[in-house]
């Protein structure tokens, strides 16, 4: 076995997965050790239960770190009205969204969270005016419970930040509507639902490997765009239930209620309220209440492991040397020949092992206890990108390989 030089961990994390690619050597990486008030039952951490349910935004295939975005300065407007008034989202009434949802009638439900209920409706797209069922374009309508002033500024947060961010891997936030007791959101619908539904519950078809390391990449461009906004954003609740898929399982980042603006000037982090979901929620931020952008770097590295290993964040039903995923699985990371163990067994060994280590490092190095040596989120973005990259480019030379090998009425019938 192994270990790393510290010189190999200062180069970018391309080359370092470059290197992985290249050689058959076994990595060993030192055991990293993750903040104990992750795990401990003082409640800290407020879970925030969030819907599961299809919602949001429009197909778009990002095959690389180039893509078609736009973020204004992002001032953080001082009212309501503000909000309201800067936003670029369509104003509807309570009873067009009646209209749309049939009244939001039980069998126009797509699921239920704290939050409230989401509903299927349809629209024109053109005119954004309800339709009949089957016709114009399918939404989703989220309507809160009247449930007191919190509910109502994750709601207005949520306004604020996807009236004016825009990017294929946020949600589309067409519109809103906000009338007495009545607050609602209207997203573009997504057929595939959350990625939560398919690694964890029973009934969907699993995850391919290569579907999965598309999911990450599309979330880790989503977080480096919002990272790296002229105004930085630290979106502040990274979960498999927020991952939502489109038809082409190009993923997008939902549910904007706890985003947060990053820090500015000299300051270095954000003091604010704990919030989050448990097992998600960066070591230090959860001991100190002080928010970055690396806590969600984090949370990214926790949503990576459970692309690996199939397996939820926190399981109370597992036993309990297993019940939180980061404790259980950090010891098989850095070890190539363990890395087997930990791995999901719905992938039916069906997975490249080299890359599935490359991702297993970087996950790793996601998680660091210490959250100044975590990689930027446009580091890890390069670093996916590269690894999908030799995965094809090792498919292609075997093709080639395998043509050239073939005998000449083989190469004629090509």
């Amino acid at each position: 076995m192994f270990t790393l030089s510290p010189d190999f961990l200062k180069l970018p994390l391309s080359l370092q997965f470059h290197f992985m690619h290249e050689t058959d050597i076994c990595f060993s990486f030192l055991a990293l050790t993750c903040d104990a008030t992750l795990n401990s039952s003082s409640g800290a951490s407020k879970t925030n239960s969030k819907t599961n349910t299809s919602t949001v935004t429009s197909s778009a295939t990002n095959t690389s770190s180039s893509w078609n975005s736009s973020i204004g300065s992002l001032p953080t407007p001082r009212s309501e009205s503000e909000i309201l008034s800067s936003s670029q989202l369509k104003a509807f009434t309570f009873s067009e969204l009646k209209n749309a949802t049939r009244n939001f009638r039980p069998d126009s439900l797509l699921g239920e969270g704290g939050f409230g209920y989401v509903f299927k409706g349809w629209i024109d797209e053109h005119t954004l005016t309800a339709t009949k069922p089957g016709s114009g374009m399918i939404i989703a309508v989220k309507k809160l419970k009247p449930e007191g002033f919190q509910g109502h500024k994750e709601w207005l947060t949520e306004v604020n930040y996807l009236g004016q961010l825009h990017h294929p891997n946020l949600v589309k936030l067409i519109g809103y509507c906000l009338e007495g007791d009545n607050q609602l959101l209207v997203y573009e619908f997504m057929p595939k639902g959350s990625l939560e539904n398919h690694l964890f519950r029973r009934g969907p078809t699993p995850l391919s490997w290569e579907i999965r390391i598309k999911v990450a990449i599309d979330a880790a461009r989503g977080l480096s765009f919002l990272h790296n906004a002229e105004e930085q954003v630290i979106y502040r609740d990274l979960k498999a239930a927020n991952i939502l898929l489109d038809s082409e399982f190009n993923a997008k980042l939902s549910d904007f209620g706890l985003a947060k603006a990053g820090p500015t000037g000299d300051r270095t982090h954000v003091s604010t309220q704990v919030m989050g979901t448990q097992g998600y929620a960066a070591p230090e931020y959860v001991a100190t209440g002080r928010l970055t952008a690396k806590s969600d770097v984090y949370g990214f590295g926790v949503v990576l492991l459970e692309l690996l290993t199939g397996r939820r964040a926190v399981d109370k039903s597992k036993v309990v040397v297993e019940q939180n995923l980061v404790d259980w699985a950090l010891p098989y990371l850095g070890d190539k020949r363990k890395l087997f163990r930990i791995m999901d067994t719905k992938l039916e060994g069906q997975y490249p092992q080299k890359a599935a280590f490359a991702a297993a490092t970087l996950a790793l190095k996601c998680l660091n206890a210490d959250f100044k040596s975590r990689p930027e989120m446009s580091e890890v973005v390069v670093a996916l990108e590269d690894l999908q990259l030799s995965k094809s480019a090792a498919k292609n030379h075997l093709s080639k390989t395998k043509i050239g090998n073939a005998p000449l009425s083989q190469h004629r019938s090509l």
